[in-house]
């Protein structure tokens, strides 16, 4: 028993620590978009800011790119795909769940350079210079782990959980897609939050509210997209532990996945690819260099549009060796995109009429994303809204990654944030489908989740089944062209056996109940599923029980507000008043198998397989880093050696070294730096410090003898401090000994200890002074008479020998009881005798 508690007591132990650790552990929050990424770190001790990137940017350029066999990240990878094209990969989140043939993926096309193939899943995968492929998710996940490295060298600690930014109009595809490249990085979910949703909370973190709602409209004008989300804010109070706090209903969401930042810089890249085609009569768009060049010089030519009237476009070699130039008009450009003017205000619109308000009931209209600077842009929202509805008090880069950052930390007990509580809903219609039970089968929708269904809503659907079947959840409207809309297929199965059981144990009309669930990051699901069935009792104990509620823990009969029954299979409401009453209701729990289409979600072996890929990618990037680190190591050590070596006969290298020494050494140095020049390139990393290690090993002596000379006069000082320490306290400890042998008291130590303290005193400086006499013989190019780590072991055996006497506790004086009628006892204490004083070396 006591080792069988012993073992239960470990287990705790194991598992509060691993508890600990779990709680104890960082979050980060990552707004991943089109054009940019921003990131957010939360962890205890660490600043409440935006990741920096290792030059130091707030933002990362949404890039992974190769050159050669060299991996770039960011602005890195940008930058070289005016140079390798086809080896630079960005706007990806376009290509998140994307079928192979939707038309996503032809617009993608229209903007990027990069090749791309149709993969077994007939999603896109994107194909390297050298045909290597990689999948999107590989690609995200490339992305995601280059900031977990980030957030992970700011944190000093493994980065295991994250919570990511998406657009509310994602499917479950899409969401699907985003959560297989955060696993295939290594991370954990923590959670996904609608963009709009996250600017919302940043926006009330600073701000209190009243009872009353404010209604306000976020206006997130990104790059690859456009979205307006109507949120409440109110300051509302917790009905049981009467905490205050504030609540945010996201009411209504509208979009245009087509209208962006991107669309912009294709129109303007139209009008170089014009004017360029026009001076020189030459198609630009077969040259996929040109066409990349083009694309960032339209970023960068949009940008100054948005603070002049009209900009000079240069770009050296641009293709065919030609130096192009050419001047766009601002006017020029907002005609291109004149059509676009009303779609930048749609979503407002469409967002207040799916909130069921007008214009008059909203506050203010908070503009965030980057494009929400184009004049353009601005010009759209002002007309629709009005300029006095405009705010701009949120961080328009920021916002959504440092909400998404607070959103996480609320989920965490960790962290003692404000206490901000959020109800988001659901953007698409979601039914559900199954074939009828009846003969000559058809299929039956039932819609489940309506747009504006709120995030973690449950709905129970109820059978009247004696078979197995299949539930498929499904979108009722195409969500983008293209795209599947069936979301998965639950497979309800052992349902026979379970009606037989329930049967049998006198169940009434049992019947099948399957729970829909809408998660907080916007999954849906079939959660279980059960077959139900209401035991009757005709005895008069059960109707009694029936006619006044007895009958035990029973379940409602009926879920008219979570369940619904659907229209062809629902039972006879007038028949419920004839049946017997009950005493128990049972369930039996029944298996749900998940079947996704092949578009869905990633295998657990395909995730398994895309992480040993990248991990195979990172070890082979890691083992370069390390050969070039010992290539680049050894260059410098050569190029030092070199330097010693010429530096002249009086530095101390020199004066430390014979020349037979000096000679071996500039042989070997000179043997080195040829094989460096041959060979060093092909050279692997372990042959790399082989080379320095033999370089190394001719060096050290010499190096020794400068570091002994330079490290002699402080240890011989220290060895001479406790010798004469040592001799001090000697003289004092015997004068006390002879002092208390008088008075007849007990001594703190014998002579015997104290003779053999000098007796190692003596050998300590026999030895000390013989070394030093050789040392002053001794060449500086000569190896040492005396090491001085020999000085310090025995200068440090000595003191400790000292201190243990020093430290030691004077033995206690036995008092003598005073004689009876003895008057010079009766009132005094005991007598202080020359031995009490102890000596007290606080020189020691």
């Amino acid at each position: 028993m006591p080792c069988l508690s012993l073992r239960k007591a470990v287990t705790l132990f194991v598992l509060f620590a691993a508890i600990l650790e779990t709680s104890l552990a960082s979050i980060l929050a990552v707004d991943y978009g089109s054009d940019w990424i921003k990131a957010s770190l939360m962890k205890p001790g660490v600043p409440f800011d935006v990741l920096l990137n290792k030059d130091s940017k707030r933002k990362i350029q949404s890039s992974v790119a190769w050159k050669k066999d060299e991996r770039l990240f960011g602005s890195d990878a940008a930058n070289i795909a005016s140079r390798f094209p086809q080896d630079s990969f960005s706007s990806l989140k376009y290509l998140q769940g994307a079928p192979f043939n939707s038309d996503i993926v032809t617009y993608f096309t229209s903007i990027s350079t990069a090749q791309i193939s149709e993969t077994d899943r007939q999603t896109v995968a994107l194909k390297q210079s050298d045909g290597t492929e990689w999948s999107t998710e590989e690609l995200v996940a490339m992305q995601l782990s280059y900031i977990k490295k980030l957030a992970e060298d700011l944190a000093g600690e493994p980065v295991n959980e994250v919570i990511l930014t998406v657009p509310p109009y994602f499917s479950q595809l899409e969401r699907d897609s985003i959560t297989d490249a955060i696993e295939i990085a290594g991370l954990k979910t923590l959670a996904l939050i609608n963009d709009g949703t996250a600017v919302a909370i940043n926006y009330a973190m600073t701000r209190s509210f009243s009872t009353t709602p404010e209604y306000h409209v976020i206006y997130d004008a990104g790059a690859s997209s456009t979205r307006a989300t109507v949120v409440s804010f109110a300051a509302a109070e917790d009905s049981k532990t009467k905490a205050s706090f504030t609540q945010i209903n996201v009411l209504g969401v509208g979009h245009d996945r087509n209208t962006g930042g991107t669309e912009l810089d294709l129109r303007l890249r139209d009008i170089l690819i014009d004017s360029f085609m026009s001076k020189h009569r030459r198609d630009i768009r077969k040259d996929k260099r040109g066409m990349a060049k083009l694309w960032k010089e339209a970023g960068r030519v949009k940008a100054i549009l948005s603070a002049n009237s009209d900009a000079t476009s240069t770009v050296e070699s641009v293709a065919f060796d030609i130096d192009f130039k050419t001047k766009v008009a601002r006017a020029e450009f907002e005609n291109a995109c004149k059509d676009l003017h009303s779609r930048f205000a749609r979503p407002i619109y469409d967002a207040l009429s799916n909130a069921e308000l007008s214009l008059e009931n909203i506050s203010s209209v908070i503009l965030t994303g980057g494009n929400s600077r184009t004049p353009m842009v601005q010009a759209a929202v002002k007309s629709a809204v009005g300029e006095d509805r405009i705010a701009l008090n949120v961080n328009a880069d920021e916002s959504a990654v440092l909400g998404a950052a607070l959103y996480g930390a609320s989920l965490s007990r960790q962290f003692k944030t404000k206490d901000i509580r959020v109800t988001d809903v659901l953007i698409h219609d979601i039914q559900a489908s199954y074939l009828a039970s009846t003969p000559g089968t058809r299929t039956i929708h039932t819609a489940v989740l309506p747009a504006g269904s709120k995030h973690g809503a449950r709905k129970t659907l109820t059978f009247k089944r004696k078979e197995d079947f299949s539930l498929v959840l499904n979108y009722p409207n195409e969500v983008m062209s293209g795209f599947p809309r069936e979301i998965l297929e639950a497979k309800i199965v052992g349902i026979p056996e379970a009606i037989d059981n329930l049967t049998e144990r006198g169940a009434i009309d049992p019947v099948i109940k399957a729970t829909v669930v809408l998660s907080e990051s916007g999954f849906v699901t079939v959660k279980d599923a059960v077959a139900y069935g209401e035991i009757k009792d005709d005895s008069i104990t059960g109707k009694l029980k029936g006619l006044f509620g007895g009958g035990g823990d029973q379940v409602p009969l009926e879920t008219d507000v979570d369940g619904e029954i659907p229209k062809d299979e629902k039972t006879d409401k007038k028949d419920k008043a004839k049946k017997p009453f009950v005493k128990d209701q049972s369930t039996i729990p029944l298996e749900i198998e998940i079947v996704y289409n092949y578009q869905g979600p990633l295998s657990p072996t395909a995730k398994r397989a895309a992480r040993d890929r990248l991990r195979t990618l990172d070890n082979m990037e890691m083992s370069k880093q390390r050969r070039e680190e010992a290539h680049n190591t050894l260059e410098g050590y050569l190029y030092k050696l070199r330097d010693l070596l010429n530096d002249g006969p009086e530095t101390p290298f020199t004066k430390c070294s014979q020349p037979s020494e000096r000679q071996a050494l500039s042989n070997k140095l000179s043997e080195t730096i040829a094989w460096l020049h041959d060979e060093g390139d092909t050279a692997d990393t372990v042959r790399l410090w082989e080379k320095r290690s033999l370089l190394e090993t001719l060096e050290k002596p010499i190096v020794h003898r400068y570091k002994e000379i330079e490290s002699f006069p402080q240890a011989l000082n220290n060895s001479q401090k406790w010798n004469w320490s040592t001799r001090l306290f000697l003289t004092q400890a015997r004068e006390n000994v002879t002092a208390d042998a008088i008075a007849g008291v007990p001594s703190k130590w014998s002579s015997q200890e104290l003779d053999a303290l000098e007796t190692a005193l003596k050998e300590h400086e026999a030895w000390l002074h013989d070394g030093v006499e050789r040392q002053k013989k001794t060449k500086m190019n000569e190896d040492p008479a005396i090491e001085t780590k020999e000085m310090q072991e025995r200068a440090k055996t000595l003191e400790q020998h000292l201190q243990r006497l020093v430290r030691r506790k004077a033995p206690k004086v036995k008092k003598t009881p005073a004689k009876s009628g003895d008057a010079s006892g009766s009132s005094a204490g005991p007598t202080q005798t020359p031995g009490d004083k102890q000596p007290g070396h606080d020189e020691l």
